[in-house]
């Protein structure tokens, strides 16, 4: 999940995995897959950023707590 800000300084929770789209016209859409969209403060680069450090830290956990890695 990435924590994104509405414009009335909510924070919201996004499941990153089922975002389809992100624009800026000129306010950040964020769409979902489910036809939700959330209009959000962060820009298109931030939520590109948040999402690949999701992805990530997802992975570094995964890598971590595999038992094959364990030497």
């Amino acid at each position: 999940m990435i924590k994104l800000t509405r414009f009335n300084d909510t924070v919201i929770l996004i499941n990153e995995e089922y975002i389809e789209t992100v624009e800026e016209t000129p306010d950040t859409v964020v769409s979902m897959q489910n036809g939700h969209r959330y209009l959000v403060k962060e820009t298109v680069d931030e939520i590109c950023w948040k999402s690949a450090e999701y992805k990530r830290e997802c992975n570094r956990y995964n890598f971590e707590n595999n038992p094959r890695n364990d030497a």
